[in-house]
């Protein structure tokens, strides 16, 4: 530490002289351009006692002759000592021995941040934060630390809510709308970076609704605020004070911050928030039907233009849609009221809604629009393991006959392929036991195994009804064909593939 200082003061006067040589004008730009607005540092003070540091402790067994060492986050000043501590240290159980030596087992610790929401001593973080944590304790920002319950966790959205006894009256914060947010404008970030406690940085809006395939329900806020390890849970505000996002994660090559910052925004988190509090749990809306994204082709097969929508792959027998007459093939373009343009926006927005309401969901089929209404269900978050197939005995198979057509090599679907390919016998359709590479269908990850059960939206048994299906789509002029193709399991997909 003590070499730093004399290299800082050297930058410090090439700095100095490089500014008295500009002009005052463009010292007081930059400044005021660096500074961001004038009424950051109001806000900060206003919010920062509702900022607060998270503790947590885990017992873990021993391994190696250098016990355990605490999880600071990479780069915290203490790293380096604790390391140097752990690994060095001499005598009692600390020695490291050959042989039969018993390691007990240890505590470490890591440290994120929260905010408070509640003076009744109600905190919100990340779940990543107190995952696996024995003990929890809140540390305000004066430096009282209190230990804390948790009152529940949502693992999709990394959100987690917390409760302890105030030792004193509370600072609390709320959420604000981060719908209202518009790319550019300014936000704050106070959080607990390196361990460094309590610290201010801000930034703009970088982008909005951003998915980087962290979950489910992806919708991220991006901020260029400096975020970095251990500020996870702590606030993202806007100008007015308020709450529009819980600082989540980063991207970085290095571990520190390079610009790209990703919040949950407070629209998702107040709604998790709200349902951990009055049920410990997240109660989510349910469907029933997988889905995928509508490709350029795949809405050209269906007559929709533009492109927009959640196309149903499948409907659950047990789920919502079923009775309300949603089937394969649908695609979904309005929910609740609420446009859907793709996947992800029915996702959410299912999710969103109270589980037993009856919502209208309008759908284009072959090309019209039909209303249906649904009673949501709830979605359970414990998926059960799908049963392993029943194994096969190895007997000589029948070379199967084969037709080509899509590049695709056709097969109608014996006790023999059922077998091989370990196919339900639920499943019904016309193999494909071989692929072109150069088709098309070797493009869109069509392999052996798949097993074709509509042509263009019509139920097919044969590797002629399939040929007699592209042929009518060929003189109806239209590029491709949609396929519905189910795996093994029954799991069904549609492929839009060229028919040129």
């Amino acid at each position: 530490m003590t070499g730093a200082r004399p290299v800082l003061s050297r930058r410090l006067r090439r700095l100095a002289a490089a500014v008295t040589i500009g002009a005052a004008s463009v010292l007081a730009s930059a400044s005021a351009f660096a500074r961001g607005p004038d009424g950051i540092a109001d806000i900060a003070e206003k919010v920062i006692d509702a900022v607060v540091n998270i503790s947590t402790s885990q017992t873990v067994d021993a391994k190696g002759g250098a016990g355990a060492i605490p999880k600071l986050p990479p780069g915290s000043p203490f790293e380096e000592f604790f390391d140097d501590f752990f690994k060095n240290r001499r005598g009692g159980n600390g020695n490291r021995k050959e042989g039969n030596r018993e390691f007990q087992p240890r505590k470490t610790s890591s440290l994120g941040s929260g905010f408070i929401i509640d003076t009744a001593g109600v905190v919100v973080t990340n779940n990543h934060v107190i995952a696996d944590a024995d003990e929890i304790s809140v540390i305000l920002n004066d430096g009282t630390k209190v230990k804390a319950e948790l009152v529940g966790v949502d693992k999709k959205t990394d959100l987690a809510v917390l409760k302890f006894k105030p030792p004193k009256p509370l600072t609390a914060v709320k959420f604000g709308d981060s719908d209202k947010l518009r790319l550019g404008e300014w936000v704050i970030a106070i959080g607990n970076p390196f361990s460094l406690g309590g610290s201010v940085t801000a930034g703009i809006v970088s982008a909005r609704n951003r998915d980087i395939s962290q979950g489910p329900y992806d919708n991220y806020i991006q901020t260029d605020a400096s975020i970095n390890r251990g500020n996870s849970g702590g606030p993202l505000f806007n100008l007015e004070g308020e709450v529009v996002g819980v600082n989540t994660l980063i991207i970085s090559p290095t571990g520190g911050s390079i610009g790209l910052g990703f919040a949950v925004p407070s629209k998702t988190a107040a709604v998790v928030v709200d349902q951990l509090q009055k049920f410990g749990e997240l109660r989510r809306g349910w469907l029933g039907v997988r889905i995928q994204q509508v490709t350029d082709e795949i809405a050209e097969s269906l007559s929709i233009k533009p492109a927009r929508g959640a196309l149903v792959a499948g409907v659950d027998d047990k789920g919502p849609a079923k009775p309300a007459g949603i089937e394969p093939g649908d695609v979904v373009i309005r929910f609740d009221g609420k446009d859907i343009k793709d996947p992800k926006d029915l996702s959410r927005v299912v999710a969103d809604t109270a589980v037993g309401k009856e919502v209208d969901v309008v759908v284009i089929r072959k090309g019209k629009e039909e209303s249906r209404k649904v009673t949501l269900g709830r979605l359970e978050d414990n998926d059960k393991a799908k049963e392993a197939s029943a194994k096969t005995k190895d007997e000589p198979a029948e070379k199967p006959v084969t037709q080509k057509a899509l590049g695709l090599d056709l097969a109608a679907l014996s006790k023999d392929l059922r077998g091989k390919y370990k196919i339900k016998d639920s499943v019904k359709g016309v193999i494909i036991t071989g692929v072109d590479n150069a088709s098309d269908a070797a493009e869109k990850r069509l392999s052996a195994g798949d097993v074709i059960v509509e042509v263009a939206q019509e139920a097919v048994s044969s590797a002629a009804d399939v040929k007699k299906r592209v042929e009518q789509v060929k003189k109806e002029g239209k590029k491709s064909v949609l396929l519905l193709v189910a795996n093994g399991e029954g799991d069904l997909r549609f492929v839009a593939l060229s028919v040129q």
